[in-house]
């Protein structure tokens, strides 16, 4: 069984959608700077780390509430 999460970052064109399939977890991230990057997790441990460091808390100073967004989008996966 496959649940797919879709997880925008600012719009249509950069986006990331996350695939839960059995026990691998594939994240594709679609770029309009570098296409699309797939990465395959065996853990949502694993996936919470990535995430912890491709998005740093640092980055989104100015904007919190959208980091929150994100981090409770990926929590939910």
């Amino acid at each position: 069984m496959i649940k797919k999460h879709e997880i925008y970052k600012t719009d249509k064109w950069n986006m990331m959608t996350v695939e839960v399939q059995g026990r691998y977890i594939v994240l594709r991230e679609i770029s309009d700077q570098w296409g699309e990057e797939t990465h395959t997790f065996l853990s949502r441990p694993a996936l919470m780390q990535w995430v912890n460091n491709r998005f740093n808390k640092e980055s989104y100073k100015d904007n919190e509430e959208e980091y929150n967004r994100i981090m409770a989008a990926f929590k939910q996966v």
